[in-house]
């Protein structure tokens, strides 16, 4: 088998590089990445279980069909994934997140490679109480410009299906939390656990602390991204994807036990949705999937990870990895 991962070096894809070769033992595992974010140190100790090659590549400019050449399977992560930044950078944002997707499609089509591709629950901001794949296109309300280039990506995909042929799964992945050697800390409860853990403020969203959003531990993102390649189904099936549904006050409380001394500061964003609601994972529960994340567990594990870091000498600028 052959599989390639697009944004491989990132937060999700670090991770997943590290779980595939025992997931599928002899695989070849395609790494493209191309190092805008510099994480050069997510191709460091990886499992030599793994038959790796890597590529250092854009998606919107390197020769996709040779690079697919003989997969099996692409994982598509590679996106710019930073909601609140997509405000100031909308353009940027659609051209990597749509058009990126749909070289990576036909690229797809052309080499018979079938596509799982990650989208966002962000897509919703609905003004339901709960929402599953199922939501009307006229009640799915994107949060900001990297949403909004999600969801039309995942019609894209819908049509290049209907048009071409194409073999997809989408995952609309819950806000991500938990580590992996290419971390990021733009998201909500990764972003306060290294704010608490290098004594600076925790910044919430003035108007978010008791909305409820849905999250996703990391274990859980690449356990469910193997579940679906086993399953080997690209039918165009829509999977929501998430641990929890939870808000951001407890959020703050699972927090504060690994840091007594922490402070809260109310601020202002340029994503300021004012729903609240809960994401229905049970479609995908319904095929036998579990999650088996902890918010509790996942943040006690960033702690100790920034803690150790930060014990070997490092300042909280450094392990803010952009």
């Amino acid at each position: 088998m052959r599989i390639v991962v697009t944004g491989a070096l990132g937060h999700i894809g670090s991770r997943l590089i590290r779980d595939l070769p025992g997931a599928f033992p002899g695989a070849e595992l395609v790494l493209v990445d191309n190092l805008s974010t510099r994480r050069r140190c997510s191709l460091a100790n990886l499992p030599a279980a793994g038959r790796y090659e890597f590529f250092e590549a854009d998606v919107l400019a390197a020769d996709l069909p040779a690079l697919f050449r003989g997969a099996h399977h692409v994982i598509h992560l590679a996106a710019m994934t930073d909601p609140a930044e997509s405000v100031r950078n909308a353009a940027a944002v659609d051209r990597v997140n749509l058009r990126g997707t749909e070289l990576v499609a036909r690229a797809c089509i052309a080499t018979g490679a079938s596509l799982l591709f990650v989208s966002t629950t962000s897509v919703y901001g609905s003004a339901r109480s709960e929402v599953d794949e199922d939501c009307p296109i006229a009640e799915l309300r994107p949060e900001s410009p990297y949403a909004s280039s999600k969801l039309a990506a995942e019609r894209l995909l819908g049509a290049l299906a209907g048009d071409k042929g194409l073999r997809h799964v989408t995952c609309r992945f819950g806000t991500i939390f938990g580590t992996s050697p290419g971390m990021r800390f733009h998201t909500a409860i990764n972003k306060f656990c290294l704010q608490a853990a290098t004594g600076a403020p925790v910044t919430v969203w003035r108007t978010a602390l008791h909305q409820r959003r849905p999250y996703l531990d990391l274990g859980d993102a690449v356990a469910a991204m193997v579940f679906l390649l086993r399953r080997a189904s690209f039918g165009g099936e829509l999977f929501n994807v998430l641990t929890l549904n939870t808000s951001v006050s407890r959020v703050v409380e699972a927090l504060s036990p690994h840091a007594p001394d922490m402070r809260v500061e109310y601020v202002d964003s340029p994503v300021m949705n004012q729903l609240s609601y809960d994401v229905d994972c049970r479609r995908l529960e319904g095929l036998g999937f579990g999650f088996k994340g902890s918010l509790e567990e996942g943040i006690a594990e960033t702690m100790r990870m920034l803690r150790a870091t930060a014990g070997a000498g490092h300042t909280g600028r450094e392990i803010a990895f952009p």
